[in-house]
């Protein structure tokens, strides 16, 4: 048996994540600094444009109930959402690389799946291990964030017209939905913190908890990623069965025991596949003779989600079309806006 040693993948993994996350961090903060201005507006009198340009549409990212919106109003009536253009642009790069490249999005780019990965493992770190729930409750716990997502579904995709979607995205309330997403981090209410202390809780406890059992992105992806033409497979004749792959796999999978797999839960992040001490033993790969080289896997990860990003740059689809003026006159009553 060849021994290799692909340890790499988990640092180019973790260097694309972190980066991200940081970025997302910078972005954070001058989006704060963009808020404060209308919040003291009659202090600050930099050019509207300047304070525009401090803008980040990357934080849109956040907003992808608004952005599930978009995407029906987008391909029902060919409208593209001129208020957070950049969250269906994120939104449509995470669905298109479901459909191809596995549920990659949340393993390579989403910053809440590094910090759910660093969570855990620093809970590993005090407590010697992490727990795993027996089915009789996995199971029903699992099928909570399917429970969100149909009811996203039914409510936004099955229910909702395209001219109530449009009027929605339209109103005040969304125009600053991003400022409100702020406000929920920067003035926690009792019940907030409390949400996220426990989330925090429960994360140092078991393996990705809020991924696993409470996020319907990330099971809006994993359905999707069923139709990926690629997917982890085990070569028997190479396997050693040392069960490395299983054991390290942070979605729990039983990758020892499969030749393919087909679990929604899979984000192809190649943590099974970089702990393989076997050659040829477990890749990403078409069908059992069609392997992928996990550098392409990876190449290919970063080039459709910063690919689609530079679409919508280029089409002039990334930044928002809310004046200064609609800011300057929305933002100060934010906490008066309800949902319409």
């Amino acid at each position: 048996m060849e021994k290799i040693d692909r340890s790499y993948l988990r640092y180019l993994r973790y260097t694309v994540q972190w980066g991200i996350f940081f970025f997302l961090v910078y972005a954070g903060y001058k989006f704060y600094l963009f808020v404060e201005h209308f919040t003291y507006a009659e202090t600050l009198t930099p050019a509207p444009e300047t304070i525009l340009s401090m803008r980040p549409p990357s934080v849109e990212g956040f907003l992808p109930i608004g952005a599930l919106m978009a995407l029906k109003l987008w391909l029902t009536t060919g409208i593209f959402d001129r208020i957070h253009p950049a969250g269906l642009v994120i939104f449509t790069a995470a669905v298109s690389m479901a459909l191809l490249l596995k549920k990659s999005f949340c393993g390579w780019i989403c910053p809440v799946g590094a910090l759910s990965d660093t969570v855990w493992k620093l809970g590993r770190k005090i407590f010697g291990r992490n727990f795993i729930l027996k089915p009789y409750a996995d199971y029903p716990l699992r099928s909570l964030k399917y429970a969100l997502l149909l009811f996203f579904v039914y409510v936004i995709v099955i229910k909702m017209p395209p001219d109530a979607i449009l009027h929605f995205l339209e109103g005040d309330y969304y125009k600053i939905a991003d400022v409100k997403m702020l406000y929920f981090f920067t003035m926690m209410t009792t019940t907030t913190l409390i949400s996220l202390s426990l989330l925090f809780i429960f994360s140092l406890f078991i393996k990705n908890f809020w991924c696993r059992y409470l996020c319907p992105y990330g099971a809006l992806l994993g359905i999707l990623s069923l139709c990926s033409p690629l997917k982890i497979t085990r070569n028997k004749d190479a396997c050693i069965d040392c069960g490395k792959c299983a054991k390290n796999c942070p979605s729990l999978l039983p990758v020892d025991r499969k030749i393919r797999i087909h679990s929604p839960e899979c984000t192809g992040c190649l943590t099974c596949v970089s702990h393989c001490p076997a050659k040829g033993a477990l890749d990403m790969a078409f069908t059992k003779n069609s392997i992928m080289n996990p550098l392409v896997f990876a190449i290919l990860i970063a080039g459709l989600f910063f690919g689609a990003v530079a679409i919508g740059k280029i089409t002039d689809r990334w930044n928002s079309a809310v004046t200064y003026e609609e800011y300057k006159r929305i933002i100060p009553q934010t906490s008066m806006l309800e949902h319409p």
